[in-house]
């Protein structure tokens, strides 16, 4: 079995180190933040963990069912030890009013989650990673840099450079997440750049959290209106999270950044007023700047190094809005499992090849969907602040607006959506099914925005609050 070296011990490198652990691999994770996490306590980790590594930390987070099935399946002890820090099983579709739902129906457990802010969610991960056997996480170790074999047109990856020593390993994953230096390291030994494709994704998100007795979801935990979007997140140990999210050039709305101003806004909506009559447990946090990234080491068909796989983030990362990260990066960590079970690391060249294939087929359609659907919504969005209407020649996006609609309606539809927002599912295998495609269709061009404000009165309240405080 090989040895192997996981960079960054997020939620996806500690799950790409226990998969492959549990595969007989021996297995070190390298990670820059030093801090341990505070053992099984929810309250310690919220307030004192210092992980200025990871840039949402506090922000909203939510586990979508598809990472739970593939914890179920994979890691459970990961979930006993989410559960045992308060983590919520929640259930996506229900979440919803039974009027949208028609009520409990045989299959509907699919939908279900277990989800928790993020300190929790990263706390409960480590306490199972600590547990798994073949794996050691070193944290307070900053990588700087690749190490390579002498020879050959293309650098093969043999370790790491850190600040504590060299470290040397069959294979290097980067978990690094967004803010992976991997290209710069890959140059520095002699590589091709890796193709490395950003641009600003255009969202900000305005977010509090609270605390207090769970209000009942009166539409989807992510629903969308006039110009903004917005979220209403469970959590664990009694506490959940609200945002609201426009584009970051909306002017207008950067008033939202102070509280009487944003409780304005979200009171506005049915979604989420009944979310904030509860205790505060943080301030406004603002997010902006988020890009839109894909980075790949095989480029026309070859590998720029050999030696070296990126999963989760360090290899794409979108706008979180849709809550995929997770979902996407424990994915890519089974097929990285699943590569390197039928490949073995004795031939670096073929390893790095299978695991880009697998990755385009299994992994990168669910990004190119997220992608999609965040580009036709942000524009949507800009088009509804400019007071002009966005009808795109694109069907595809006709039919997202018309699961939109017809989830509140139709509960065949309703179950449609919840698939394809959980990560179940891509549009294209949901509506494949002609009875489905035909609830949708009959939705075509109605309205799809969740009841609330226009965009002139949630302008209102907004400046309303503004002036009075």
């Amino acid at each position: 079995m090989a040895e192997i070296l996981v960079l960054g011990a997020g939620l996806t490198g500690l799950t790409t180190a226990m998969l492959l652990a549990r595969d007989g691999h021996d297995v070190t994770v390298l990670e820059r933040d030093a801090a341990d996490p505070p053992g099984d306590a929810p309250a310690a980790a919220w307030t004192g963990w210092d992980r200025g590594g990871v840039a949402q930390f506090h922000q909203l987070h939510l586990m979508l069912p598809r990472w739970r099935e593939v914890m179920e399946t994979e890691l459970p002890g990961v979930l006993d030890a989410l559960r045992a820090a308060g983590g919520l099983d929640h259930n996506a579709l229900h979440h919803r009013p039974v009027a949208q739902t028609g009520g409990w129906q045989p299959g509907d457990e699919r939908f279900g989650l277990v989800t928790a802010r993020r300190p929790v969610l990263e706390t409960a991960v480590a306490t199972a990673a600590a547990r798994c056997p073949g794996l050691r996480i070193r944290r307070g170790v900053a990588v700087t840099g690749l190490l390579t074999s002498d020879g050959g047109a293309v650098p093969q990856v043999v370790g790491v450079r850190t600040d504590a020593g060299d470290v040397r390993a069959s294979l290097v994953v980067d978990a690094g997440g967004r803010r992976s230096a991997a290209s710069r390291w890959v140059v520095e030994v002699g590589g091709r750049a890796p193709v490395d494709e950003r641009a600003d994704c255009g969202f900000v998100y305005y977010a509090r959290h609270y605390r207090g007795a769970m209000p009942a979801g009166v539409d989807s935990m992510l629903s969308h209106n006039e110009s903004v979007s917005l979220l209403t997140l469970p959590a664990d140990n009694g506490t959940w999270g609200v945002g609201i999210t426009t584009s970051s050039r909306d002017r207008a709305l950067r008033e939202l950044r102070h509280v009487p101003c944003w409780e304005a806004a979200i009171r506005c909506y049915p979604a989420t007023a009944g979310w904030i009559d509860a205790e505060p447990i943080t301030g406004i946090a603002v997010m902006a700047g988020i890009e839109d990234r894909r980075r790949e080491l095989v480029v026309d068909s070859a590998p720029v190094v050999t030696g070296l796989v990126a999963v989760g983030d360090a290899w794409a990362s979108t706008n979180p809005s849709l809550g995929r990260g997770a979902s996407i990066g424990a994915l890519h960590a089974c097929v990285l499992r699943d590569v390197v079970a039928k490949e073995g690391t004795d031939d670096p060249d073929t390893l790095v090849l299978r695991f880009a294939a697998e990755t385009a087929a299994t992994v990168a359609p669910y990004l190119d969907s997220t992608l999609s659907f965040d580009r036709h919504r942000l524009a949507e969005i800009e088009a509804d602040v400019a007071g002009v209407p966005y009808e795109p020649e694109d069907p595809a996006w006709a039919m997202t607006r018309a699961l939109g609609a017809g989830g509140r309606a139709d509960p065949v539809v309703a179950r449609a959506l919840a698939a394809i927002a959980s990560a179940q599912a891509l549009p294209a295998d949901v509506l494949g099914d002609p009875a489905v495609l035909g609830h949708v269709a009959a939705f075509l061009g109605r309205p799809h925005y969740a009841p609330g404000a226009s965009r002139a009165e949630l302008l209102a309240a907004v400046r309303g609050a503004a002036g009075s405080r």
